[in-house]
């Protein structure tokens, strides 16, 4: 097993301000409730000596968000929430209950203060673009290169921070790869910045074929990489089969599975079986429910579609093992709506 890698600011609550609250008043959070600081609490800190610290979230939001339920880690990936700005999907954790966070990398650099976006498109949807709008499209990819190219430490510093103060315990950097159009040195650079956030490993959605390049960067930085899969099981540098998962994992102890239940049970297998032969090369899994595709395919509620969600829950309770489990929400609505009705079916999965 690979050993952690140390984060290179760790970003945690002062001792000298967590004790405070010992010699005070305990303003208390669980995962579903905040609490705010009432005028009186406040007057009675101030006048405890107490430094007050403003910020978009409560006080007592500097607690950590406790969602390991019975045993098992559960978070969710930021895509969940892909139609929200990032600072808000960071308060939607807090609100929510959710502890532990996959971030994607888009919203990583978007909190880092990345350049916004790859320029403008065409008048409408697949329309060709002017030289005007090339041009623009062409000149916001190169910033986005050249500011990623910059980037170091100090750039991902305050994101840790700002998730860490929050509660949420930051554990896998989502950082999508394409084997024919990303370079090496952006290759170098989704490590260099899973490390500056301190993440235990990081997850991309790529191609079978991606994994001899990834290989010799996960050996030189020790980074665990979890390869997702999807249902295309026709084409054979996609991820979808036991055995691409397999011959993934061939290529270095480093790579592993990002196992997505629902995309796994799409494709027709049965993710019980790989998780009993694969656990300890599984990074994270994605939750969700989907139909197989002999049944028409497609995202569902949880507890609607043929995804054996309870099952997966209850085998890695059972065993004790220590992999994260994120929801994934993609079916139609509002995150902030649904995420909580997943978030309860899992509780009582695990009850």
């Amino acid at each position: 097993m690979q050993k952690k890698v140390p984060a290179t600011f760790p970003g945690r609550v002062p001792a000298t301000f967590s004790g405070c609250f010992d010699r005070t008043r305990t303003l208390h959070m669980n995962q579903n409730e905040r609490s705010t600081l009432s005028r009186r609490d406040f007057t009675k800190l101030a006048l405890a000596g107490v430094p007050i610290f403003l910020s978009p979230f409560p006080l007592a939001a500097a607690a950590k968000v406790n969602s390991r339920i019975n045993g098992v880690q559960i978070g969710a990936i930021t895509y969940s929430f892909r139609s929200m700005p990032a600072e808000d999907i960071i308060k939607a954790y807090v609100e929510i209950g959710l502890g532990e966070m996959e971030l994607m990398s888009n919203h990583a650099e978007q909190l880092a203060g990345a350049p916004a976006g790859r320029g403008g498109g065409g008048g409408r949807r697949g329309a060709p673009l002017t030289p005007e709008q090339q041009a623009e499209r062409d000149g916001a990819i190169k910033a986005l290169h050249d500011w990623r190219m910059a980037a170091t430490d100090a750039t991902f510093n305050p994101v840790r921070k700002k998730i860490q103060d929050a509660g949420i315990d930051l554990k896998i950097l989502c950082y999508n790869m394409n084997v024919k159009t990303t370079q090496d040195d952006e290759i170098e650079y989704a490590f260099r910045m899973a490390k500056a956030l301190g993440v235990d490993a990081i997850s991309t959605s790529t191609q079978v074929s991606m994994a001899k390049r990834l290989a010799p960067f996960a050996d030189k930085h020790k980074v665990r990489v979890g390869f997702h899969g999807h249902a295309n099981t026709s084409n054979p540098d996609e991820v979808a089969t036991p055995e691409s998962f397999e011959t993934v994992m061939a290529a270095s102890k480093y790579l592993g599975a990002n196992l997505d239940v629902g995309h796994y049970t799409e494709a027709g297998y049965d993710p019980i079986p790989f998780l009993q032969k694969h656990h300890d090369r599984i990074t994270n899994l994605h939750l969700k429910d989907m139909k197989k595709a002999s049944h028409g395919g497609g995202y569902t509620p949880f507890g609607q579609g043929d995804a054996p969600l309870k099952e997966v829950l209850k085998l890695v309770q059972k065993n004790k093992w220590d992999i994260p489990v994120n929801i994934e929400f993609e079916y139609q609505g509002d995150p902030k709506v649904e995420v909580p009705k997943c978030l309860a079916f899992v509780k009582e999965a695990l009850a």
